[in-house]
């Protein structure tokens, strides 16, 4: 077999895996920690780990719940799980055993493999009765207490299962069946299952790695959490699919990744701004060596020109890429090119995958033409197959005529490139001015100060809301409240300038590296 992908006919993710392992056969797969494997004995595992699925009493479109951080076992899990038929169910390591216990629920998740010991507590352990209850089993991947299963004693169990049961039950796996759910809560309230199949699922991520220019042995630094698409998709099955070497990372230390990149020669990072922007903020960032890096892959928010930019100059990231997408569409929409200009990449999110249409609609659900801004709505194969056991959600979504709504605010400029102005959530008015936090964010990091800043609407007595900025602080910077305001209103519209600025040695983030506003929001009163 031919090892260039783009020639392969993409179908489930176990053909995936058996083909990897024919094209790249003892070419390093995955490097973690003292574990390195070839993708012929990645391929082996996967067999192994789907075998003891089956023994396991796995059946065909089974849920099956994943509790940990980046790790290569929970990689081995997850295409073991769907190479016996069964659903993924990737779960938050921020998760609390109550919303653990909501997820399983909602899910119908029949077993669960979790981390043990874990940033100060055993995992298993916050598994109340019932949650335990609606479980056949509880494997633990290192470390396992009694009541848990060990993760090589649940191996085990796999040898009662012949070869020749485990190719029928792959045989089974059609590529229109569901390969994973990933829940996302939004604005309800409450998770919802996005529900992705096999063949779209690698149809998305083929078309991404051929944008964004990811090749055979690159060595690919994960650091988003596999539990959500940009870590599983963009970083450990595009590994697997273009031949690089997926080195998983536990949690998100900007000192911590400066000496990964320097010891482990990495040359492709994938991941959210704020990765990026706390590589740039360590102070000893000149004492690093970064000449291996290649590519920097971002996105999953609006992402300033000046953060490009400055990956290039002082990370050393010989091409960098942005791009748009939603856990909805598979975390993917729109992306650039990794040839295209520099000026494209730094203030756009791309064009449309192909075979996907992108579009922009006003609240009357008329589309717009080329430079009007309104709500981005998707529409193609990446589109969910909808929330799970949840119709009503769904429609809510995706209209009837197929447009996946997406709830951001964006634009196509002349040459046919995606803007993202902001969520529409996020968007606040200032005497009548519709304010867009994304938008001021981006044109307040062009201050020479600014290392990381996050805008948000707080109520006002005359203007009904007025913007508040969150501002970290660039290494070495110094900068007063009324020195950033003075300079916001030189530079941009009055209504859109902060009313106040607040420092803050960090910004909080999730495990996906965003800002969380809502808990800016928090610290001030009345804040929408």
């Amino acid at each position: 077999m031919a090892a260039d992908s783009s020639t392969w006919d993409f179908t489930t993710i176990p053909d995936l895996c058996m083909r990897a392992a024919e094209a790249y056969g003892t070419d390093v797969a995955i490097e973690d920690g003292d574990v390195s494997m070839s993708f012929v004995e990645l391929d082996g595992m996967r067999r192994k780990v789907a075998k003891s699925f089956i023994a396991h009493g796995v059946k065909k479109g089974d849920k099956v719940m994943i509790w940990s951080p980046n790790c290569w076992k929970w990689f081995a899990a997850a295409l073991g799980l769907v190479s016996a038929g069964a659903v993924l169910i990737p779960c938050s390591t921020r998760f609390k055993g109550t919303e653990v216990a909501e997820l399983i629920q909602r899910s119908g998740a029949s077993m669960i493999l979790s981390v043990g010991e874990f940033l100060g507590s055993y995992y298993p352990d916050m598994l109340g009765p019932e949650a335990r209850q609606a479980l056949r089993a509880v494997v633990v991947f290192d470390g396992a207490r009694p009541g848990e299963m060990a993760w090589d004693a649940f191996l085990a169990a796999g040898a009662s299962v012949s070869d020749a049961e485990l190719d029928a039950r792959q045989a089974s796996v059609d590529p229109d069946d569901l390969c994973d759910m990933l829940f996302t809560s939004g604005t309800t309230g409450y998770p919802k299952g996005v529900m992705y199949g096999h063949r779209q699922c690698l149809r998305a991520i083929d078309a991404w790695a051929t944008r964004v220019g990811i090749r055979r042995g690159d060595r690919i630094l994960v650091i988003p959490p596999f539990f959500h698409a940009f870590g599983y998709r963009s970083g450990a099955i595009v590994s697997l699919m273009r031949g690089g070497v997926l080195i998983p990372h536990l949690t998100y230390d900007p000192e911590e990744i400066l000496k990964r990149v320097e010891r482990d020669k990495i040359s492709v990072i994938p991941g959210p701004p704020a990765i990026f922007h706390g590589m740039l903020q360590h102070p000893q960032l000149k004492l690093f060596d970064t000449d291996s890096l290649r590519l920097g892959i971002t996105g999953g928010s609006v992402v300033p020109s000046t953060l490009i930019r400055r990956m290039r100059s002082d990370l050393g990231f010989a091409g960098v890429v942005n791009g748009y997408g939603l856990t909805e569409c598979g975390g993917y929409g729109t992306m650039c090119r990794a040839d295209d200009d520099a000026g494209v990449i730094a203030d756009t999110c791309g064009k449309p995958f192909p075979e996907t249409e992108v579009r922009i609609m006003d609240t009357e659900g008329d589309v717009l033409p080329d430079g009007e801004r309104g709500e981005v709505v998707i529409r193609g194969y990446i589109t969910m197959r909808g929330y799970f056991n949840d119709p009503e959600a769904t429609a809510k979504t995706i209209d009837a005529d197929g447009w996946l709504h997406t709830g951001d605010i964006g634009y196509f400029d002349a040459d046919g490139n995606l803007r993202i102005e902001d969520r529409v959530k996020d968007m606040y008015i200032t005497g009548g001015f519709n304010c867009y936090p994304a938008e001021i964010e981006r044109l307040l990091s062009a201050h020479p100060s600014v290392g990381q800043i996050a805008v948000i609407g707080v109520p006002d007595d005359r203007l009904g809301e007025v913007g508040k900025a969150f501002v970290v602080l660039r290494p070495g910077t110094t900068a007063t409240e009324k020195e950033l305001i003075d300079w916001a209103r030189a530079h941009i519209a009055n209504f859109k300038v902060p009313r106040s600025v607040e420092f803050r040695d960090a910004l909080p983030t999730s495990p996906q590296g965003k800002v969380v506003k809502d808990q800016l929001r928090e610290a001030v009163p009345g804040a929408a």
